[in-house]
C-alpha cells in the first residue's frame, strides 16, 4: 500500500497563500500611498480672479454727478455717495445693478417701473426682520441720483420739509446730515456710523468742494500708484476713483487724471 503525507503539503499551501495575500495587500497600500503623494505635490490651487468692480471704480462713475447735484441743491455730495455705496453695495446688489439702477434703496415706483425684492427692516433697536417690498426701477444711475435729490429737496407728501435736516445750510458738517438720516431715511440704528466710516475711508468729503485744478499725467515705467499719490499730495483711493481703476496696478503709458478740490 502506498501512503501520502497530505497534512504537511496542505499546511505549506495555506502558508504560501497567506504570504501571497499579505504581499498583495502591502503592494496595494504602497501603490495608494505613492499615488497620493504625487497627487498632493502636483495638485495646484485654483486661481480665482476677482473681476468685480472696486468701490473706487463705482465711486468714479457717480462722483462728479453727485458733486454737481450736491452743489446745486444745498446737499452734501459726500453723504450722497456714501449712501449709494452702502445701499447698493457699490452698485453690485441686485437692486443697485442693471437693470434696476436703484442706488438708494428707494421704495415705490419710478415712472410706473418697480421691482419686488426682499429687504431687512430694523425696528430701531437693532432687531432685523425680512419683508417683501416694491422698489423703484431706474434707467440709469443718474436718474436714481436725481430722484434721490428730488426726495431730499421736496420731502414727503405729509411734510415738505421732512429732510431739511440734511441741507448744508442747516448743518455744520456732513456728520450732522448723516445723524439726521438715521431714523428718518433708514431704520438702521447705526446708519450714520456706517456712512461716516465710508466718507472717511474713501475721502468722499473732497466732492463737497468744487474742482480747483485738474491735470493729466502719463505713467512712466516703474511708477507706482503710491509714488504718484505722494508726489501730487493726494490719496491712493482718490486716484483710483478719478480714473475708475479696479486695482493698484499701473502700466507705462497710462493716462491718469489728478484733481485738487
Amino acid at each position: 500500500m502506498v501512503t501520502t503525507n497530505i497534512k504537511p503539503t496542505m499546511k505549506y499551501v495555506v502558508n504560501f497563500l497567506k504570504g501571497l495575500m499579505i504581499a498583495v495587500v502591502v503592494i496595494c497600500i504602497s501603490f495608494f500611498m505613492v499615488t497620493q503623494l504625487f497627487n498632493t505635490t502636483e495638485r495646484e490651487e485654483p486661481v480665482v480672479i476677482d473681476d468685480r468692480p472696486s468701490a473706487e471704480e463705482f465711486i468714479g462713475k457717480i462722483a462728479e454727478t453727485a458733486r454737481n447735484l450736491g452743489a446745486n441743491n444745498d446737499l452734501y455730495a459726500s453723504v450722497m455717495i456714501a449712501q449709494a455705496i452702502l445701499e447698493s453695495e457699490s452698485g453690485q446688489s441686485g437692486l443697485g445693478s442693471a437693470p434696476n439702477y436703484n442706488l438708494f434703496g428707494m421704495k415705490g415706483s419710478y415712472q410706473n417701473n418697480s421691482v419686488k425684492l426682499e429687504t431687512s427692516e430694523d425696528d430701531g433697536s437693532g432687531n432685523l426682520s425680512t419683508i417683501m417690498a416694491d422698489f423703484r426701477k431706474y434707467p440709469s444711475y443718474e436718474a436714481s441720483m436725481q430722484d434721490y435729490v428730488k426726495l431730499m429737496r421736496n420731502g414727503v407728501s405729509w411734510n415738505k420739509e421732512f429732510y431739511a435736516g440734511v441741507f448744508r445750510s442747516n448743518t455744520k458738517s456732513y456728520s450732522d446730515a448723516t445723524k439726521f438720516l438715521t431714523g428718518s431715511y433708514a431704520t438702521d440704528s447705526k446708519y450714520n456710523e456706517k456712512l461716516n466710516s465710508l466718507i472717511a475711508q474713501y475721502d468722499l468729503q473732497q466732492y463737497d468742494s468744487p474742482v480747483k485744478n485738474k491735470k493729466t499725467i502719463t505713467v512712466t515705467d516703474g511708477d507706482s500708484i503710491g509714488d504718484i499719490a505722494e508726489v501730487y499730495n493726494v490719496n491712493v483711493t482718490s486716484i483710483k476713483q478719478w480714473n475708475q481703476l479696479r486695482s493698484d496696478r499701473l502700466e507705462a503709458g497710462m493716462q491718469l487724471n489728478i484733481y485738487h478740490y
